[in-house]
């Protein structure tokens, strides 16, 4: 019998590292700003003529004027000329991110949140089955209003402890914060990092169409929590049936919710400053038109009243307010870095080329099929920017055209954006604030993904169908 060898490391004590690690969303930005660049080179230069559309005001692709001009490839110095001409083109709603996410601090930090999550615990007591239908909704509430993901982080070691103490699983008490966030975000009505964005860049008014969204966002919530609770039945049955039935036997989790804070006045008042400023943001985008100054202003003065009224003096509501926003870099920061890609392909004069190609084949489609096309391309492409913010400023300013050129309505083009962005997002393994969640909860992410792939199919049929009803409505304005 032939002895193998042992290898140099085995000998040393060592174990091989993977070669392969996932690039970070800078690096991956930056090449395909470097890609775009190439781009230049390849792709013949064109452009299409454009025409102010009377019915809307604003300018559109003439249809069939497409034709080939002089090249302008672009250079080294142009790849980093590209990024701060980006975070320029894009400042607006690089600030309003930074607003947005100072005032979210300032609402965290006065404890209004977590008293709240406690409070319902509390009162929840003996009727563990309605857990899952109330938390869910609440986090779908904090994914579809604040585009909460990242913030969520610290209700996770809550929601398993509390899950594994009522008799259900860690799967159960994880998928109350990121099943319940995840379905609110890809249903989102009123997020200001996707929807807000993308309205931006499409010159849609701003949060129209909040009614079908609003049923998007009703179906998807309800059966993922028909889901989530058809398997903490199951697991309450008989516990053997989870998928994290040994590793949960292993846990000794002991759920205190006394530190979760009493529900004060205070917390309430700061809750119905919150409630009563999303109705003001819907009122002033309906019936005046608010676009993403007055956003960014009302969020400025809800955040400056919950600081207040929730017990926070001027300077430390200032403090909060800093620390949120510095939060809101890494994405901020994508926003522009992500926005130095369509500069490349403007600059070099291939924008129109890839648009006229990409119009192309989706002309090959259906138009009822089209915006399908259009999702899975946005699913796709969350695993190489899996910002939601930053793939908007990404593959907005081509697919606004394509839509154009395609007969599709901007705002089914932003719907597919949303759908492809938000339903990636719960197995997406590039995506750092999920990856955090799973770590959190002690999760190893095979054994989510092979218990929830079943439900990214259902999510992904109402999707579809929702863009075929989307298409057939010519879901608009515009």
């Amino acid at each position: 019998m032939e002895t193998k060898k042992p290898t140099d490391d085995v000998l040393k004590g060592k174990k091989k590292k993977s070669i392969f690690k996932v690039p970070h969303t800078y690096v991956l930005l930056f090449g395909i700003i470097v890609f775009a660049t190439l781009l230049t080179y390849v792709l013949p230069a064109g452009e299409f003529n454009r025409v102010e559309n009377e019915s809307t005001g604003r300018m559109v692709i003439e249809p069939n004027s497409y034709q080939i001009i002089e090249s302008n490839p672009q250079g080294i110095f142009d790849i980093f000329k590209a990024i701060p001409t980006g975070m320029e083109n894009v400042g607006y709603i690089i600030f309003f991110v930074f607003i947005v996410g100072g005032a979210f601090g300032i609402i965290q930090a006065t404890g209004a949140i977590d008293a709240g999550i406690g409070y319902t615990i509390k009162k929840l007591g003996g009727k563990e089955l309605l857990i899952i239908p109330i938390f869910m909704f609440i986090f779908s509430l904090g994914g579809a209003t604040m585009g909460l993901a990242e913030e969520l982080l610290p209700f996770y070691p809550i929601a398993v402890a509390l899950a594994i103490r009522l008799g259900f699983d860690s799967i159960t008490g994880t998928s109350l914060v990121l099943l319940g966030s995840g379905a609110g975000f890809a249903g989102a009505f009123l997020n200001p990092f996707t929807i807000g964005i993308s309205h931006g860049i499409a010159e849609l008014p701003m949060f129209s169409g909040m009614g079908f969204r609003f049923v998007l966002y009703a179906v998807l919530v309800l059966v993922t929590i028909l889901y989530v609770y058809r398997h903490a039945m199951k697991v309450k049955k008989n516990p053997e049936k989870s998928p994290m039935y040994e590793l949960d036997k292993k846990r000794d989790y002991q759920l205190d919710v006394s530190k979760l804070g009493n529900f004060s006045k205070r917390h309430r008042l700061v809750l119905s400053i919150f409630v009563i400023g999303l109705l003001v943001i819907a009122y002033g985008v309906t019936q005046n038109g608010w676009y993403i100054t007055e956003l960014a202003a009302t969020f400025l003065i809800l955040g400056i009243l919950a600081g207040l009224v929730g017990g926070l003096d001027i300077n430390r509501t200032a403090e909060e307010f800093v620390k949120g926003a510095s939060a809101m870099t890494y994405g901020a920061l994508v926003i522009g870095v992500a926005s130095g890609i369509s500069v490349v392909l403007s600059d070099g004069r291939v924008m129109d080329t890839i648009v006229n190609g990409l119009a192309q084949a989706i002309s090959f489609m259906p138009t009822i099929i089209a915006p399908i096309g259009m999702f899975i391309s946005q699913s796709l492409l969350n695993f190489f920017i899996p910002s939601g913010s930053g793939q908007a400023a990404a593959t907005m300013p081509i697919m606004i055209p394509v839509a154009d050129l395609a007969g599709m309505t901007r705002q089914t083009a932003v719907l597919a954006f949303q759908l492809g962005d938000g339903i990636t997002n719960v197995f997406n393994p590039t995506s750092a604030y999920f990856m955090a969640g799973l770590a959190l909860a002690g999760i190893p992410w095979d054994k989510w993904v092979k218990w929830v792939w079943p439900l990214i199919l259902i999510w992904s049929l109402v999707a579809c169908v929702f863009l075929i009803v989307a298409s057939l409505i010519n879901y608009g304005p515009f």
